[in-house]
């Protein structure tokens, strides 16, 4: 007999991690290259809230929403591997939310990768991602395998 597992949404694995943020030292092996100080560990919450207040036509990074919870939680800096992991929870709980017809969902395809990379993990692939940014203004060019926003640095929030 096989146990049967629920399946949570996204939208409540993003309100759980109840001992997030964090605020703990920079680990050593990190130190050679970030420094002695402190790292936040954000929480999902604080992501998704963060990507949610991009406004049309204009662009954030995983590593700058990392830097900035760093800056509101006096950390730092932020560690990008949490933060990128939540921006992709973020992602599918907004396509879930798209899913039922909620309104105002968080614009996970605003939220790029450190260079201004789509992220193909989020929900839809390349195809919806570029639809997406396209109608918002954006142009996007190909460089070997990878997709990238033309000139992101000029529409960071």
């Amino acid at each position: 007999m096989s146990a049967t597992r629920t399946h949570k949404d996204w939208r409540a694995r993003l309100a759980g991690y109840p001992r997030l943020p964090e605020v703990k030292p920079i680990p050593d092996r990190m130190q050679a290259r970030h420094g002695t100080g402190t790292i936040l560990i954000t929480s999902p919450r604080e992501v998704d809230e963060a990507m949610r207040r991009v406004p049309e036509g204009r662009l954030a990074t995983v590593f700058g929403i990392g830097e900035s919870l760093a800056r509101v939680h006096g950390a730092s800096i932020g560690c990008t591997v949490t933060t990128a992991i939540f921006a992709s929870m973020a992602a599918k709980a907004a396509e879930e939310d798209i899913q039922a017809g909620t309104a105002g969902v968080t614009p996970y395809w605003r939220t790029l990768k450190a260079n201004g990379e789509l992220n193909l993990n989020y929900p839809g692939g390349l195809e919806d991602l570029m639809r997406r940014l396209e109608s918002e203004g954006h142009v996007i060019v190909q460089r070997g395998r990878r997709y990238f926003v033309e000139d992101f640095e000029k529409k960071l929030v």
